[in-house]
């Protein structure tokens, strides 16, 4: 490895440093901390994703999680990602397990602050032929219209953190099976560097700038009408807003418990990215959600604990992005299916139905929540 890879890497990481010490909004002492551990996980994932990159003999990657952090990742899913290109054939082998929903997507490219990528593909795996020991194969290539630069993403997603089991998948390129890779050279492990480099600057951009596109448009303190969501997983419904509230105010966010596999909530930083959600309840799936006997959920956002069991925690965030995911859908959303919100004082809370719980049932719910992500999480 050239000296000059080398400072070109550190220059990188000096030239994140500044972007998220100035980040383009005013930030609290707490999303400052969380902005150097942000940069932290960013730079980490770069350094994965350049590195476990191989476009002849590509492996699932798994870039984003509790400790790299980005895109508003949901807390309910384990990612995988895998490079393409044109003219390859490739196998997706694996064993369904137990969780509410595995999702599939091809992106003729990547996110980038210029723009979404294209979806090629969108589907779950109601569309696999799967044996009854839960194993399948996915055979695909050109017929998708892959090119140099597209990704495969790979969603496996949970419900219930406590009853549901991960699956196993492995993908292959069949036309380089049996081919050795090639022993690294230092002009090849440069141009990994240099790549790192450049995933590290774009993904920062890209995170800047994409809740302008799709997010903060929106009025504060309120949710969109469910629709497929924009610039991501085409397959899945979303709701998606932007909240600013002070630390004696609360939303209260009532919604249909819908007849799908999988329908979550959660909070985001400014940062586009998910808080704390194995320590803190600062999101929630149907199946970790009371649901009241007139068929709502009812959620209350709020800084301060109002003593309910569907409080989600903003942990010092007075400002933030929200979003409502439905996926395994049978039929299109409408506006009947989406979310209410009302913006109340906290003292004035009141809810239809009981859903009050005690200091010590709330941190039994959080001790799930550990144990949930501890079960299922990869890094």
């Amino acid at each position: 490895m050239t000296t000059t890879a080398l400072d070109r890497f550190r220059d990188a990481i000096a030239e994140a440093g500044r972007m998220i010490e100035n980040p383009p909004f005013e930030a609290t002492d707490v999303e400052r901390a969380e902005g150097r551990e942000y940069l932290a996980g960013s730079i980490r994932s770069s350094i994965q994703m350049a590195f476990d990159y191989d476009i002849d003999h590509p492996i699932l990657i798994n870039p984003t999680h509790q400790y790299a952090r980005q895109g508003l990742d949901n807390p309910d899913a384990i990612y995988f990602t895998a490079f393409l290109t044109e003219g390859a054939e490739y196998e997706l082998t694996g064993r369904r397990g137990t969780s509410a929903d595995l999702s599939f997507q091809i992106m003729d490219g990547t996110y980038s602050a210029d723009g979404s990528p294209g979806t090629l593909a969108a589907f779950d795996d109601r569309e696999l032929d799967i044996a009854a020991d839960g194993t399948f194969r996915w055979r695909f290539g050109a017929t998708l219209g892959l090119r140099k630069g597209s990704t495969l993403i790979i969603r496996e997603v949970f419900s219930d953190w406590g009853s549901e089991d991960r699956g196993t998948l492995r993908l292959q390129r069949l036309d380089t099976a049996g081919v050795p890779r090639k022993a690294p050279t230092e002009a090849s492990v440069d141009k990994r560097y240099d790549v790192a480099a450049k995933m590290l600057i774009g993904r920062i951009q890209t995170w800047y700038a994409f809740p302008d596109w799709f997010t903060y448009k929106e009025p504060v303190n309120t949710l969109t009408t469910p629709k497929s969501t924009p610039g991501g997983l085409t397959s899945q419904f979303s709701s998606i807003g932007h909240y600013e509230l002070a630390e004696d105010e609360a939303l209260v966010v009532t919604v249909p418990a819908a007849e799908c596999a999988y329908q979550a909530i959660q909070i985001g930083s400014r940062w586009y990215a998910s808080t704390d959600y194995e320590h803190h309840q600062t999101s929630l799936t149907r199946a970790q959600s009371v649901v009241d006997p007139d068929g709502l959920i009812r959620y209350v956002i709020s800084e301060r604990d109002p003593g309910v069991a569907n409080w989600l925690e903003l942990c010092g965030h007075p400002h933030g992005v929200m979003m409502l995911r439905w996926q395994r859908l049978d039929r299109a959303l409408t506006g009947a299916d989406g979310p209410n919100v009302e913006l109340i004082k906290l003292a004035d809370l009141r809810l239809p139905h009981d859903q009050s719980v005690t200091p010590k049932e709330y941190a039994a719910r959080i001790a799930d929540r550990q144990v949930g992500v501890a079960r299922r999480m990869i890094s």
